[in-house]
């Protein structure tokens, strides 16, 4: 029997508890007060259980109602959502937006274009996967996602289309204990090859066989930022940063700046692009937050230098 029950009886029975009363979840659902009253009736003998006491004036939930009621919320709650998503799918838009994001990309910038996306797309959920390097490209060649937040290799895939969004400071740096940090003024780079470069690796076979940005043939391979941070902040090596990810450390003298002879003055700059298929545009919520991420302050000015090594 309960496979009969029908959603013009949750729908009933929700109302007449909202409203508190037969007449008035019969107004609100522009039904008749009779109608409403044999749903609900029926409901009640298909399921066993007596939702109402019916005694009073009006109608009271039973015990056994109240806990029935969370329930019936939540099957037609779920009906909305299939029902409004399919509505959204037919449109055009996106049933879900998956989304690849280099490590190096500002998290606060992507928290605060979700927060809004939720208000935008509430029936659109959200995917998101950090990665670095060519393995943030990897899941949109594989489509796995449908769009990546990536930093630059130096030939882009041939399937991809690019939008620049921003760039993103980046500097070598030393624990303030290590050695390269008691330099002061350009570091050549004979003495950096003297000491071990933390060099983040990547974990895809896209950038297989080439080096970015090695001054020194002592190097540990670290496969993530937060571990590569980590092993700076110990003395462990020395290596580059995004600004923004070690700007406390800067400020508070526990990474020191390290200044590359021979190198451009100001900061390196890493391009920040959204990637997608060829095959494969965005739709209204991948193209909303590829737009979004281009209103994100870009970190180069007139001093600074492009730049595409992301170790």
């Amino acid at each position: 029997m309960l496979d009969t029950v029908s959603l013009d009886q949750l729908r009933s029975f929700i109302a007449a508890v909202d409203e508190g009363s037969f007449s008035a979840a019969a107004r609100r659902l522009n039904r008749a007060q009779s109608v409403v009253s044999e749903l609900i009736s029926s409901l009640e003998d298909q399921i066993g259980i007596e939702l109402f006491d019916r005694s009073g004036r009006y109608p009271k939930l039973t015990g056994e109602g109240t806990v029935l009621l969370a329930d019936a919320r939540s099957v037609v709650s779920g009906v909305d959502f299939m029902k409004a998503r399919a509505k959204g799918i037919a449109s055009g838009l996106e049933a879900e937006l998956s989304v690849v994001m280099d490590v190096f990309f500002p998290i606060e910038a992507m928290t605060e274009a979700a927060k809004t996306f939720r208000e935008i797309f509430p029936k659109t959920p959200l995917r998101l996967y950090v990665e670095a390097l060519g393995a943030a490209y990897q899941p949109v060649l594989d489509g796995r996602t449908s769009l990546g937040i990536v930093g630059s290799l130096p030939i882009m895939p041939e399937l991809l289309i690019s939008e620049r969004l921003t760039g993103v400071s980046f500097v070598m740096v030393a624990a303030h204990s290590h050695p390269l940090a008691a330099f002061r003024g350009p570091i050549p780079r004979s003495e950096l090859s003297r000491h071990v470069q933390l060099v983040l690796t990547d974990r895809s076979s896209l950038s297989e066989g080439r080096e970015f940005g090695v001054m020194s043939p002592q190097t540990w391979r670290l496969a993530d930022l937060f571990a590569k941070h980590a092993f700076l902040l110990n003395g462990l090596g020395w290596g580059g940063m995004p600004r923004h990810v070690i700007k406390r450390d800067l400020d508070e003298g526990r990474l020191v700046e390290l200044s590359v002879e021979d190198s451009p003055s100001g900061d390196l700059i890493l391009p920040m692009h959204a990637v997608y298929l060829a095959s494969s545009q965005p739709g209204p919520a991948g193209r909303w937050l590829i737009e979004r991420l281009k209103l994100c302050p870009s970190k180069q000015s007139a001093n600074d230098n492009l730049f595409v090594d992301q170790t």
